[in-house]
């Protein structure tokens, strides 16, 4: 069994040694400098690490593994685009360094690569792995949508918000986790209990992304904190603080969420000393490891040696410890 490090090595590698030799040069730019930006590679090594349940020769997966990583820095892209995002792991983002047409055909490159690479996987095994796929990159979209609306509403549900993360940013990596299982070997049934554990993991993830926005270290997150807060960003902080505020703080949350003209620092301080009050920390906490829990019971079902498991496990543990 490899540890997660070393199939970050693996993967980190095998994307560091891709050569894009078709032309224009100036669209596939892009692509290489959105690539060397690096990342946590959450996704590709969960692939990997599903195959590895049941299979050692992760060799033979490099290239859809590194498929789902190029799709995922695809909608990174994009996402930045229409959030109009400066930065991005540090650095500035692609329509910042070239421009929003480059961003978006780019973006569009990366998309057909990101099929290219994934449709490398073992042939029989190929049109359930695409229709995963397939069907995963339109639910991402189906997120997105969502997570659109619901900026231009202020009555946006817990329900609504944990279903668009769920589309967003879960079904991605339960997808990766499927994606690996199937290649390796395994029955349906423990593909679709990899698929939970990615599910429930997703949520997690997307809530501890949540939480880091108001309560991380700039330094060590690698974004500005607060960002959620100045764009009134409907956060499952944001939407607990409305569900639990007294009507003096309601009154203090609506006179801050809309506001055109405003101090950013002032800003983020007020509403965070809102959070802190109403015990929306606490609140998103719960959340967490509530799906934490979900998670590790889809992991423990999964019918291989314990011993096998472990490194997914850890996987759960650094996620509800992380900083960035």
């Amino acid at each position: 069994m490899f540890t997660a490090s070393e199939l970050l090595e693996r993967i980190n590698s095998h994307i560091a040694e891709l050569q894009f030799v078709r032309t224009p040069q100036g669209l596939y730019a892009p692509v290489t400098y959105v690539l060397s930006m690096g990342g946590k590679r959450i996704r590709p090594v969960l692939m990997l690490m599903a195959y590895n349940l049941y299979r050692e020769d992760i060799t033979r997966i490099l290239n859809p593994a590194t498929g789902i990583e190029v799709y995922h820095n695809y909608t990174l892209l994009h996402d930045d685009l229409m959030d109009r995002a400066d930065r991005r792991r540090g650095k500035e983002t692609v329509h910042k360094v070239w421009n929003d047409n480059a961003a978006i055909l780019s973006g569009d490159a990366m998309l057909v690569l990101a099929y290219q690479f994934m449709a490398q996987c073992p042939v029989e095994h190929l049109k359930e792995v695409m229709d995963i796929f397939s069907l995963t990159a339109l639910e991402i979209c189906e997120g997105q949508q969502l997570d659109m609306e619901f900026e231009h509403r202020n009555d946006v549900k817990t329900e609504e918000y944990l279903e668009m993360i769920r589309l967003k940013t879960s079904v991605l990596l339960a997808a990766s986790l499927k994606i690996g299982a199937l290649l390796g070997g395994a029955s349906s049934e423990d593909a679709e209990r990899l698929y939970d554990f990615g599910m429930n993991l997703g949520v997690a993830f997307q809530l501890k992304d949540d939480f880091l926005d108001v309560y991380g270290d700039a330094a060590v997150f690698g974004k500005n904190i607060g960002g959620d807060i100045l764009c009134d960003k409907k956060t499952y902080m944001l939407i607990k603080a409305f569900e639990h505020a007294d009507a003096g703080q309601l009154d203090c949350l609506n006179a801050w969420v809309g506001v055109v003209s405003f101090n950013p620092e002032e800003k983020i301080a007020a509403v965070t000393e809102l959070y802190d009050r109403i015990g929306v920390k606490e609140l998103c906490e719960k959340k967490m490891e509530e799906y934490s829990e979900r998670a590790m019971e889809s992991l423990l079902a999964v019918k291989v040696a314990d011993e096998k498991k472990e490194e997914l496990k850890n996987l759960i543990a650094n996620l509800m410890h992380r900083e960035v």
